[in-house]
């Protein structure tokens, strides 16, 4: 009985093993302010970031993971356990060398880049999609928007989460001839009458609505419509994340389905 009594005593549960992530696309103030936030939450054992070349990680406890080419379809397995995935496009910044090691997807490779991702045993994908103010139709603000974001969806992730961040105006080139900057300056009227829930949202509220929406998102696709993003970030992201997984309601714009992807 003593001896009984002395085994439960040192016997330990079982801690769970944290979750691991992996960064496409850790550039720009979006990548930084994510990676950032998320590894500083500390609630992932590992976390990696794609790279082109080998460099030394500028945060404590995260690894570049080197590619072998820019092209995902012809990479190799994924060989490191991975949990959760995060996907940013933002481009490198010119004076950071650090970012110009880093890979940035571009847009068209989606589709490839989330399949070796599924293929590597990724369960939780979250991707965000900078859109243009005010040329995103309202019937897909809320939903899937194009047949790339289709072919993700059908992957089989447990989850997905799509997040629509409205993002700045581009410049034009140096050498945009005048009728292009005729059109730019027409148009840049139009953008002050957009509503105030279609405006950029600063890189940090993003990254922590990302975060809380990791830690809350039931299985299935979700998708953050630019007034769900800015809401967010005028006050309690956690209630209207909350709101917002659980079927908008009334002055919510942003919608959630809880169904699984197929």
């Amino acid at each position: 009985m003593l001896q009984q009594a002395l085994s439960s005593a040192l016997r330990k549960d079982p801690v769970p093993s944290s979750p691991s992530l992996l960064v496409a696309g850790a550039t720009g103030v979006m990548g930084n302010e994510v990676l950032r936030r998320l590894v500083g939450t500390r609630r992932f054992g590992a976390a990696h970031v794609l790279a082109k070349r080998a460099m030394r990680a500028g945060l404590p406890g995260v690894h570049l993971l080197e590619l072998p080419g820019d092209e995902p379809q012809a990479w190799p397995p994924l060989a490191v356990k991975t949990d959760v995935a995060v996907v940013m496009f933002d481009p490198p910044r010119a004076h950071y060398g650090r970012e110009r090691a880093l890979w940035t997807p571009q847009p068209s490779q989606l589709p490839a880049l989330a399949g070796w991702l599924h293929a590597g045993g990724v369960r939780t994908l979250a991707i965000v999609l900078p859109h243009d103010q005010g040329r995103l139709p309202d019937a897909v603000k809320h939903g899937l928007a194009n047949l790339d974001e289709q072919a993700v969806a059908s992957m089989g992730f447990e989850r997905l989460l799509l997040v629509r961040s409205a993002r700045k105006p581009g410049g034009l080139p140096g050498d945009a001839r005048a009728p292009q900057k005729l059109v730019a300056w027409m148009l840049s009227i139009f953008q002050y009458m957009l509503p105030t829930s279609e405006q950029p949202v600063r890189a940090a509220k993003v990254a922590e609505l990302l975060d809380l929406a990791l830690q809350m998102a039931p299985p299935g696709i979700h998708v953050a419509a630019p007034q769900t993003v800015w809401q967010a970030a005028q006050g309690d992201a956690a209630a209207v994340l909350g709101r917002w997984l659980n079927g908008a309601g009334p002055g919510m714009t942003g919608q959630s389905t809880a169904e699984s992807a197929p």
